[in-house]
């Protein structure tokens, strides 16, 4: 591409080096959880919620288990303001739930923001000012000094008006644009506004480092965010945040590097809703550590109503490749994929069903509410016997041979393929049906009787073919070799009996038999029938006859 030339380096490295995070494997413990979807996803909305939707919104959030939500910049818009008024108000907010308000570092901006939060059980007021040297060139014209006093003053109101509003305050500081700022330039002003509000262990503070445009890879954002914490003043008294953007595509990655780093504290939203290319996605972020073992602390057990009320109330889509959320994550059409999912479900079930270790499926999709018949194998004319095999066996209860399935793979690979489109399980169900049972053309048997006798079992078979009726004897070692002997005998077929398989379709002394037959031809391809009836006798010469009418 032309051009690349315009394009240099945004970010700093930290003045030392600060790479110890890369020493841990992964986090053991779930961060404090913040959602700004009522605030930075919905600013980022080309329609933004109504006040219903918020409402709505807010009370999934609350479902899911986030302690901390980001309810809006309520001295930006009358809706905004209207909306925290209506938390409050209402009593929407649950005790052990603090809702945060937003405000830049503006004098008139921040006692609008405690007018608004005033009777809140308790809040976070979030302040922020931008300290990168894009922004303190091009757009504030002013000098370092002069950044940090803005950021002082911001701090010292909110301690003020604190202390003459009515509530339970915590503070929270983001050098806005932390990612273009110098980390020792950012680490200077924190420590400003720091001064200014002498958190203790009773009243700790919030330091959000956020990745306002992501501008390097994560390890870079690692780096900083070590710095930052090794070096912050009040540490132990410190809640150290971050709030990746996405950029780069690099969110969540950032996100867990930085926790890596030091961070406590992550603030994202849903699916990743969020300005430019989104914020960091929650869902993505803590299904990672439950994937891992590590409890998250939030609730996501039931994806499809989350996405759902996702949808209705944003207007955005939930990308069916989204991980864990997205429809198709767990769908399997490769043949090949579908082979392992099956065999691997099935060694889980004998082995170890307390451990998930299932080939292709990061997590077993029935913790996120997803099922196996819907939501894993899905067939198409990509898919195979695995596949088809598994479907019918967990949905119908039939366990076919492994070289039918195979054969019954082709059979629904092709009627995908020729019609363009993905089959049902109940489609798959009523192709084997046709294909492969109880077939009664152009052979067929009315009556079979038997005979034990020292050579063998003798039998009487009475057929049809083309409209005639012949009955045939004949003796082999058992019924099913009986009867096949004596269609042989009648029609002059020539075949081998090469596979026999059988089981009950219900655990009960009423249910139905199944019956599987294989029949080899002279050319040494198979031929596949099955058979159900009461009797397993009559159900596996019902099979025979059906891969003679095959061939």
């Amino acid at each position: 591409m032309k051009n690349v030339t315009k394009y240099q380096k945004q970010y700093y490295m930290p003045p030392v080096k600060c790479m110890k995070w890369t020493e841990k494997e992964y986090v053991d413990k779930a961060p404090i959880w913040c959602s700004v979807d009522l605030r930075d996803g919905n600013q980022a909305l080309v329609i933004p919620m109504s006040l219903e939707q918020k409402v709505e919104f807010f009370k999934l959030l609350v479902k899911i288990g986030f302690k901390e939500i980001e309810v809006g910049f309520p001295a930006a818009s009358e809706t905004e303001y209207t909306f925290l008024r209506t938390l409050i108000e209402q009593d929407l907010i649950p005790e052990d739930v603090t809702i945060q308000v937003l405000t830049q570092a503006r004098e008139h901006i921040i006692r609008k923001t405690f007018e608004a939060v005033k009777g809140a059980p308790k809040a976070i007021i979030h302040v922020y000012n931008s300290t990168s040297v894009a922004q303190r060139e091009q757009v504030f014209k002013k000098s370092k000094e002069e950044i940090i006093q803005i950021a002082v003053e911001g701090a010292k109101l909110l301690k003020e008006l604190a202390e003459e509003t009515e509530g339970n305050f915590q503070f929270e500081y983001s050098p806005e644009s932390f990612t273009g700022t110098e980390p020792e330039y950012a680490l200077e002003v924190c420590n400003a506004v720091l001064d200014v509000w002498q958190p203790t262990p009773e009243n700790k503070c919030i330091i959000n480092l956020p990745v306002t445009v992501q501008l390097s890879m994560p390890h870079v954002y690692a780096s900083q965010i070590e710095y930052m914490s090794e070096n912050m003043k009040y540490r132990e008294n410190v809640i150290l945040s971050q709030h990746p953007h996405n950029d780069r595509g690099c969110g969540v990655a950032d996100s867990e590097m930085g926790l890596l780093a030091g961070a406590d504290r992550v603030e994202g939203t849903l699916f990743g809703n969020g300005e430019r290319t989104g914020n960091v996605d929650i869902v993505t972020l803590a299904m990672n550590m439950y994937s891992q073992g590590v409890d998250p602390e939030l609730d996501f057990s039931d994806m499809p109503y989350i996405c759902e009320v996702y949808e209705e109330c944003t207007g955005m889509k939930v990308d069916e490749r989204s991980p864990y959320s997205g429809a198709l994550v767990f769908a399997a059409f490769s043949g090949s994929h579908q082979d392992a999912i099956a065999k691997g479900m099935h060694w889980r079930e004998e082995k170890d069903p307390g451990r998930w270790t299932v080939p292709y499926l990061p997590i077993d999709p029935t913790d996120v509410g997803r099922n196996y018949d819907a939501d894993v194998i899905r067939i198409n004319s990509q898919s195979g016997k695995g596949g088809v095999g598994y479907i019918l066996e967990t949905k119908f209860g039939l366990n076919l041979p492994a070289k039918m399935r195979e054969a019954m793979g082709y059979v629904a690979k092709a009627v995908s393929d020729h019609s363009h489109k993905e089959l049902r399980p109940e489609e798959i169900f009523s192709l084997f049906k046709q294909t492969f049972e109880n077939v009664k053309e152009p052979y067929s048997i009315k009556e079979v009787h038997f005979q034990q006798k020292d050579d063998g079992i003798v039998t009487q078979v009475t057929s049809c073919f083309n409209g005639k009726t012949i009955t045939t004897e004949a003796v082999g070692n058992g019924r099913l070799n009986a009867v096949s002997n004596a269609l042989k005998k009648a029609y002059e077929l020539k075949f081998n009996l090469v596979t026999y398989q059988e089981h009950a379709l219900e655990k009960s002394s009423s249910s139905k038999a199944i019956a599987y037959v294989g029949i080899q031809k002279p050319d040494g391809s198979l031929s596949w029938g099955a058979g159900v009836d009461p009797d397993i006798i009559r159900a596996s010469i019902d099979a025979l006859v059906t891969a003679i009418n095959n061939r």
